[in-house]
């Protein structure tokens, strides 16, 4: 059984890029669990809740196959948060599948493991990813190795659904 880490900021994370990854994780058999800045339920931009079992300073990232980076603006509070770029890049370190979605790219790419890699991120984060030495790609996923990145909300469903078939599901 596989199991899946999700990463939502307390307030304002993008809902379809959390439900929707989500839904088709679990729907292909993994377990998900969901962390934020503290344990507790989180609320999304449009509404939607999400109940975090522990902080993203408790997680590590080898008890994870995959570590799911979600972004809405509230994503912002981990660009720079020690606790977040110490997942990521444990999670490269432990070959797990890392993504991040919208905004949440500018995570990996503020922690150095997107230069030299192709990504893609919500339109606002492309400078910041040059900036950190990733090769901007268009499309709505970009999957290079074990690390999926997505644009935006629309792009929510393929974004889980490249994590999924990364983990074999």
């Amino acid at each position: 059984m596989k199991k899946v880490l999700m990463v939502v900021a307390p307030e304002t994370f993008r809902d379809e890029e959390y439900l929707h990854p989500k839904e088709v994780l679990e729907s292909r058999g993994a377990v998900v669990e969901t962390a934020s800045v503290r344990p507790g339920i989180c609320t999304g931009k449009l509404g939607a809740t999400a109940h975090a079992t522990l902080a993203v300073s408790q997680a590590e990232a080898r008890d994870y196959d995959a570590v799911v980076f979600v972004g809405g603006a509230g994503a912002r509070v981990y660009f720079d948060d020690p606790a977040a770029h110490a997942l990521a890049r444990g999670a490269r370190q432990e070959d797990r599948v890392l993504a991040a979605i919208c905004i949440a790219p500018s995570i990996l790419a503020n922690v150095g493991l997107l230069a030299g890699w192709s990504a893609t991120a919500f339109e606002s984060e492309r400078a910041n990813l040059e900036a950190h030495g990733a090769l901007w790609s268009d499309g709505p996923v970009c999957v290079q190795d074990r690390t999926v990145t997505a644009n935006g909300p629309e792009a929510a469903r393929a974004f889980g659904e490249a994590i999924a078939d990364l983990l074999g599901l």
